[in-house]
């Protein structure tokens, strides 16, 4: 994804700042749907590094951020373990930091998926 005029240079998600234009990329660790009769949103959840669950000594060091699309019921092939580069504001929502309505761009999907 090529950045907009004026954005920051991509950063870690470890790095990301409490507030601010922020350009970033990760792996998708879970996603959240919203129930049918609640209004339309779908949240994912980033993470650095793929896999990363399979090595508890690396858990302490994480750090994730939340992406969510209001008024999306789905995103089109975003899943669990799929890289994103993603742009947006992020901010602190309930102590998580949280990007709303991103700019993304789907990198690469889970081995085996096409």
């Amino acid at each position: 994804m090529p950045a907009a005029a004026g954005a920051s240079a991509m950063l870690r998600i470890a790095d990301l700042p409490d507030r601010g234009r922020v350009h970033s990329r990760g792996y998708v660790e879970s996603i959240t749907l919203a129930p049918a009769d609640a209004a339309p949103q779908f949240s994912a959840v980033l993470d650095e590094l793929q896999g990363v669950y399979r090595d508890p000594g690396a858990a302490h060091a994480r750090r994730r951020v939340r992406l969510v699309w209001i008024g999306q019921r789905r995103i089109p092939g975003l899943v669990a373990g799929t890289q994103v580069a993603f742009e947006g504001m992020v901010s602190t929502v309930q102590g998580f930091p949280t990007v709303f309505n991103p700019r993304y761009e789907i990198i690469g999907r889970p081995e085996g998926e096409q």
